[in-house]
């Protein structure tokens, strides 16, 4: 079974970077596609960015457009997200998500999609 451990998150100003990464481990992320979201206090788990198993498909969320990059490296079964021009509304635990063998790319903006995920990392962005 695999396990998903995220890191890079932190305290951040407003206007700054940060780049998150997603390792996985017991099993691969190889085949299968992957997923950010976050979930700030009192709200529910909102999709980020996607990307495909092969890299060359990605998708991302409007509010994030332009700012943030989902990447992988399938080589080192660990994904990123590369987030740019940070805002104090990007503050929440940022979750990956790894998705089914077979992938429903209707649902790759759900959390429904996707069959594992890590324990999340808090990211906070003061203005």
């Amino acid at each position: 079974q695999v396990q998903l451990t995220e890191s890079g998150g932190g305290l951040v100003q407003a206007g700054t970077s940060l780049q998150l990464s997603c390792a996985a481990s017991g099993d691969t992320f190889d085949g299968r596609a992957l997923g950010w979201f976050r979930q700030a206090p009192g709200r529910e788990r909102d999709f980020v960015a996607h990307i495909n198993w092969s890299g060359d498909y990605t998708q991302y969320a409007d509010s994030v457009k332009g700012r943030f990059t989902i990447s992988r490296d399938n080589a080192k079964n660990t994904g990123y997200l590369q987030m740019s021009n940070l805002k104090p509304e990007d503050t929440a635990v940022y979750y990956c998500a790894r998705g089914p063998r077979v992938f429903v790319r209707s649902r790759s903006t759900s959390p429904t999609g996707y069959e594992d995920w890590g324990q999340g990392t808090q990211v906070t962005v003061s203005s």
